[in-house]
């Protein structure tokens, strides 16, 4: 079963779940004993392949930290809190976090895109 951990321990998923906003991006780092690298990459797959299907989902990456660390960056955006609050709720999705290897921890955190004049757009 993955651990969770407050990317931000002042406002962690749990209250971001009741936010009303979108287009919002699911950024997730997991952290793994070096070992259980295999094993995490397979429950993110299922994972990744279950959340494809669901309602508002866009689409997803995941990144694995340059040299010998075994630090991993999903990100996945989703049209709304709504849909994502829908498909990380469901109790299918929630049986498949126990999948994961007893040594992952998981920091996830929604983002919602900002504009910057002359840099980026909102």
């Amino acid at each position: 079963m993955v651990n969770f951990k407050p990317l931000d321990p002042e406002f962690p998923i749990e209250r971001q779940l009741g936010m009303d906003a979108g287009p919002v991006v699911l950024v997730n780092l997991f952290t793994v004993d070096p070992v259980d690298q295999d094993a995490l990459i397979e429950a993110w797959k299922s994972d990744a392949q279950w959340m494809k299907k669901q309602p508002g989902y866009i689409s997803t990456q995941l990144h694995k930290a340059i040299g010998d660390g075994s630090m991993y960056l999903n990100y996945a955006v989703w049209e709304s809190v709504a849909d994502f609050r829908a498909a990380f709720s469901n109790p299918e999705f929630q049986q498949q976090l126990s999948h994961y290897p007893s040594s992952a921890v998981t920091a996830p955190h929604l983002f919602e895109k900002i504009a910057v004049p002359n840099c980026c757009t909102a």
